[in-house]
């Protein structure tokens, strides 16, 4: 089985080519330039490197949100656009989940954390049998105490990654009671290649979706829809 997978739900980005248990390709960029910028360019380079046709693909995965609403937006419509001229199904990885395979195998539980400005973090907490994930705490948007309350309260040994670790260091020092530590940069950000990792368990249980029915889940409302509200309710 062949996977296409992309992620541009932060602000990396990120294409990989995964066959059953054998890593093809992957190209991740941390830089300044927008999703729009990079995110094909990146698929056609991973493509001419391998020699690919895509046709052969039996699918195309994606990282679906939360995250960035621009960026997301940007990873969905090209899914949607493949899938739609190579007439192939999609699949929908929660990005959170993406994030913490990125640690499978850990024996401590895993702490994913994405900025979602506005004083919250998109996050959850996962544990590993082997590389089977589990959700302790599905993905959520919700204050970066709240999820540390949540740690305590379970009283395991936790790794944290993602870009919003920089911004909730200083708290988790201060109030996280549980040994914890922070990943390497080498796995500490989104990864196209797991999230085709885990498309390959979705596809296998026919847990696929049509490029027309995708959807990117945000778990919030955009700063334009909630100004929006905002000012039909003042308004009222």
């Amino acid at each position: 089985m062949k996977i296409l997978a992309i992620d541009s739900s932060g602000i990396v980005a990120s294409a990989a080519v995964v066959e059953d248990d054998n890593l093809l390709g992957e190209y991740t960029i941390n830089h300044k330039k927008t999703h729009s910028q990079t995110l094909l360019p990146m698929i056609d380079q991973v493509v001419r490197m391998l020699e690919l046709d895509l046709h052969t693909i039996d699918a195309i995965a994606v990282a679906a949100g939360p995250g960035s609403f621009t960026g997301l937006r940007i990873g969905s419509a090209t899914a949607k656009g493949l899938g739609l001229a190579l007439d192939k199904p999609l699949i929908h990885i929660p990005t959170v989940d993406g994030l913490a395979y990125n640690l499978a195998g850990s024996s401590a539980y895993v702490c994913p954390l994405m900025d979602a400005r506005r004083s919250q973090v998109y996050t959850g907490l996962y544990r590993f049998q082997g590389y089977r994930m589990d959700a302790v705490i599905g993905q959520c948007a919700v204050g970066i105490d709240e999820i540390v309350a949540q740690i305590n309260m379970h009283g395991q040994a936790v790794t944290f990654l993602g870009d919003g670790v920089r911004v909730s260091e200083p708290y988790i020092s201060q109030h996280c009671k549980v040994p914890y530590t922070f990943a390497p940069a080498h796995l500490n950000k989104q990864r196209a290649s797991a999230v085709a990792v885990l498309a390959m368990d979705d596809v296998r249980r026919g847990k696929i979706q049509t490029a027309a029915e995708h959807r990117p889940e945000y778990l919030r409302l955009s700063q334009a829809e909630r100004e929006r509200m905002e000012a039909q309710h003042d308004g009222a």
